[in-house]
């Protein structure tokens, strides 16, 4: 038999954790045709020597649920050997959705995950109402990686509830209608649904995300879709900044996994500047829930975001803030010279939040006012010293002295490299936490895989190579039902990454670039030493070079 494609003179990692071989790979169609060795003549052969050959990535946690309509390869996760990506998460996004309610649905991404509106409206193309329609636009959008979804619950209520699913709760004809949405979902193949309870997920009209307005009712019947039918997966963004879960919180996750018996993952537990070890402390408090099907999902990169006042998304979960979003630059310049507006402000960052006026951890990154270039490198905290001014104030001088325009750096979490060590070496987490397609001028960390491989295992000698490779891969397959890749073995999808263990890394900070709808800035991730990127038997990078195949499909959970 002649392969289709040949990877030949590389070390094979196959996910599993078993210990590095080296082998060649062949593939046939999509689907991997053997491992071994002498496997015959190809058309076309890649030479893997002194490369590692290991399964695609598997992303558990992206927003491209809105990006793939300009940008099918959904880069930058593209280029960091990543080749399947799961969708939907956090309860936001825009499936299903009426006509009626796209300017809701648009509005609640722009407050939630930070994307520009005037991208979406330029950008989303409306080929669907239901959500197996919109699983349909996206697989025949050719896609240059494999597509996961689940189904965001902000968006299932604005389908069933109309307006009203930002104001209250659902009646019970209501929600039969979503438990019947959601079981057609899952069986045009749906890998669950998500939803949310942090404050600072603000929805449209500055209300809100109408998933915070979920009753327990309408939680138990969606639960029942996934008990019943015996599969799916469950997302909910709980926790902070802060590592920790309260009671009320963990109540909810237990009432969750009890009433649908499937495996549940809540996002993101951070390891706090400050309270490294609370994280470590939350793991041990949680482990009752782990044994039910809890996944607390990690990050391994240092959480940092940049941030300018035009879009305060840090701020989100303060009242003071709350009657701002969506109003425009000139009401937000108003509000920040205003003093009774700052002492609320300053009143509140007083009490625990996603910011809590930490100015050594907010630093000036850039600016257009060339008077303020000075400032550039240096932390808040540091002028306000110099200036003999409070933190706030000179935050937001420096900002309105920009017109806006100056960008800050913030660093959120994950720098104590001991506890993060832990956190990721701990079997009870999942590695991810990407954010892909969201916050796309603030946070770029779909590099985390390469990160992962680099510092980590690489530099830090924290993980071996082979574990790393299998908490990208099998783990993130295992908690969302994906049975035919994760692990490199015969007859499963050809789903692979190529890359050199002496190179492979990424950046700490990532790159600009104004490629969006409208010349709209965005940031992205370079990757190093990935040397190919093969999804469903179709190479798709080499060499870092895209190539013309797009084999992306839509993911199925067993």
């Amino acid at each position: 038999m002649t392969h289709d494609l040949l990877i030949h003179g590389g070390t094979v990692v196959d996910g599993t954790g078993a210990p590095a071989r080296r082998a060649d790979l062949a593939i046939q169609g999509d689907r991997i045709a053997a491992i071994g060795d002498n496997l015959g003549a190809a058309r076309d052969t890649l030479d893997a020597s002194g490369l590692v050959v290991s399964p695609g990535f598997i992303d558990p946690h992206t927003h491209y649920d809105a990006q793939w309509c300009w940008d099918p390869m959904l880069s930058s996760s593209a280029w960091h050997g990543v080749t399947s990506v799961v969708m939907g998460n956090c309860g936001v996004g825009i499936a299903p959705c009426r006509p009626a309610a796209r300017e809701m649905a648009m509005m609640d991404l722009v407050n939630v995950e930070a994307m520009p509106a005037e991208v979406l409206r330029t950008g989303i193309r409306w080929q669907w109402e239901t959500f197996a329609e919109f699983m349909t636009a996206v697989a025949g959008g050719g896609l240059g990686l494999n597509a996961g979804f689940l189904l965001p619950l902000a968006a299932l209520r604005h389908y069933v509830m109309g307006t009203d699913s930002g104001a209250r709760g659902a009646n019970a004809s209501e929600i039969a209608q979503m438990a019947a949405h959601l079981h057609e979902a899952m069986q045009a193949g749906a890998l669950g649904f998500s939803t949310t309870v942090l404050a600072q997920h603000i929805g449209h009209g500055g209300k809100p995300l109408a998933a915070r307005l979920a009753s327990r009712d309408e939680l138990k019947a969606l639960c029942h879709v996934l008990r019943d039918l015996g599969r799916g997966t469950i997302q909910i963004a709980m926790g902070g900044v802060g590592g920790a879960l309260n009671e009320e919180q963990q109540d909810l996750l237990r009432f969750l996994l009890q009433e649908s018996g499937r495996p549940l993952t809540w996002t993101f537990l951070l390891v706090p500047v400050g309270n490294p070890r609370r994280a470590l402390q939350t793991l041990e408090e949680t482990d009752w829930l782990t044994q039910m099907g809890a996944v607390p999902q990690v990050s391994c990169r240092p959480f940092l975001t940049q941030l300018e006042m035009t879009n305060p998304f840090i701020f989100a979960d303060r009242a003071t803030f709350a009657p701002l979003f969506n109003t425009g630059t000139a009401r937000l310049a108003t509000a920040y010279r205003d003093r009774a507006f700052r002492d609320a402000l300053r009143a509140e960052l007083t009490q625990p939040g996603a910011f809590s006026g930490d100015w050594t951890r907010l630093e000036v990154q850039q600016v257009q006012n060339s008077a303020l270039q000075a400032l550039v490198g240096r932390t808040v905290a540091d002028i306000a010293a110099e200036r003999s001014q409070d933190g706030l104030d000179t935050f937001l001088d420096i900002a309105l002295a920009d017109d806006l325009a100056a960008r800050f750096l913030y660093t959120i979490s994950n720098i104590d490299l001991d506890v993060v060590a832990q956190i990721i070496n701990d079997p009870r987490t999942l590695i991810g936490a990407s954010d892909g397609g969201a916050h796309v001028d603030q946070i770029c960390d779909v590099g985390y895989a390469t990160w992962l491989l680099g510092t980590w295992v690489r530099e830090r000698g924290a993980m071996s190579l082979e574990r790393a490779v299998q908490r990208l891969t099998t783990d993130p397959a295992r908690v969302f039902g994906i049975a035919d890749r994760g692990r490199l073995a015969t007859g499963l999808k050809a789903d692979i990454a190529v890359f050199d263990p002496a190179t492979v890394g990424s950046d700490r900070l990532a790159r600009a670039v104004f490629d969006l709808p409208g010349g709209r800035r965005r940031l992205v991730s370079d990757a190093r030493g990935i040397a190919a990127t093969v999804v469903n038997g179709q190479l798709l990078m080499r060499a870092g070079q895209a190539q013309p195949q797009r084999a992306g499909e839509r993911l199925q959970a067993a």
